[in-house]
């Protein structure tokens, strides 16, 4: 069985290429200032760039810091990378947009033909999000969150929903509680809660255990390893069987703070892009059948069974008057069985490869 998600127009299945979704999250506030430009000039700017990617979607992060996060949360990022020591004082400093905005620039990636997404973090950004949106991506931190996920299933589209920081129960449970609502698609992202994550905590072998565990499920994988130049991380994700991709994406990644210094810019995209074509080249058929390329192999390679000695007509065949020899034109010795006992019509000479028209 083929498992398929169909997100938009696009439709993401075992046997597609990754389906790039380039994280911008809230990477456009510091782009702005970089650039003196308004943050909505730059947010429309990183979804062109996107396009001009190869991403298949561009996708934001939608919150209030006031309803996200209490006054007092820790951080649990590195602090080297993002000084900010309070997760509330953190997502304050990028909280100002809202349903205008949004709307603004679904409207940009349409135009552009680029899928929008946004991560709502509240009931209010679900409902104003739900029209700009043809999928909800959900974060890890919200696969607990039952009254949240019941809300968003009421929409009654596909969900991709990461697990980082997730149990299989926990798992089970969020699945369970959106399917009690609506049998919605849902497509589960392996995901690692560390920010940022050492490629030797990026575990992509989980992808495998999601895809064994959930096999009615499409398999994804949300990073956020340092990218590189030959993006090993994420191809070796896709090579492993996530069919949906989703990373950070910046247009400077020199840019200190907040996700930047773990996100992939235009080049890193363009880059993984033609190198997961190559891959997918490579992996060829999801399903174990015979190659075209294999025909003549298959016919000339294999072996048939031939006469070890001289058979005079009228001989009765044993098991000693025959061997088995390249090339499989003839009777195959999976047919050995049926072979024995029966009787030569004309002599066979030894060497010879047996044919059913040669005996009765």
């Amino acid at each position: 069985m083929v498992r398929k998600i169909k997100i938009g127009d696009a439709v993401v299945s075992d046997e597609s290429l990754p389906f790039l979704i380039a994280e911008a999250g809230v990477n456009y506030y510091d782009i702005a200032a970089k650039k003196s430009i308004e943050p909505i000039e730059a947010a429309k700017l990183m979804i062109s760039e996107a396009k001009r990617g190869g991403a298949a979607a561009i996708k934001f992060q939608t919150y209030k810091a006031g309803t996200l996060a209490s006054k007092k949360s820790p951080a649990y990022w590195d602090l080297s990378k993002e000084k900010t020591e309070s997760q509330y004082e953190l997502f304050k400093k990028y909280d100002r947009f809202g349903e205008n905005e949004y709307r603004e620039l679904a409207f940009h990636a349409k135009n552009l033909g680029i899928i929008f997404l946004s991560t709502p973090f509240d009931m209010d950004s679900v409902d104003y999000l739900d029209p700009l949106m043809p999928a909800f991506k959900i974060a890890s931190s919200d696969i607990t969150n039952k009254p949240f996920l019941e809300h968003i299933a009421e929409k009654e589209k596909p969900i991709l929903l990461s697990t980082g920081a997730s149990s299989i129960e926990e798992i089970n449970n969020a699945i369970k509680w959106i399917k009690n609502v609506k049998d919605i698609d849902i497509a589960l992202l392996h995901c690692v809660l560390c920010y940022p994550t050492r490629d030797e905590d990026a575990n992509l072998g989980m992808i495998r255990s999601l895809t064994e565990t959930f096999p009615e499920h499409i398999i994804g994988y949300s990073d956020h390893t340092f990218p590189s130049e030959d993006m090993h991380v994420l191809l070796t994700a896709y090579i492993i069987g996530a069919r949906i991709i989703e990373k950070h994406f910046t247009l400077d990644k020199t840019i200190s703070g907040n996700d930047h210094f773990h996100s992939m810019d235009v080049e890193d995209m363009l880059n993984f892009t033609e190198l997961a074509k190559k891959a997918k080249k490579i992996i060829g058929r999801m399903e174990k059948d015979i190659v075209p390329c294999e025909k003549k192999s298959r016919l000339y390679a294999r072996r048939s069974i031939v006469a070890s000695k001289d058979i005079a007509a009228g001989e009765i065949i044993k098991e000693d008057m025959v061997t088995f020899k390249r090339p499989g034109t003839g009777i195959s010795p999976a047919e050995l069985g049926k072979l024995i006992g029966k009787k030569a019509k004309k002599k066979i000479s030894e060497d010879d490869i047996i044919r059913w028209d040669m005996v009765e």
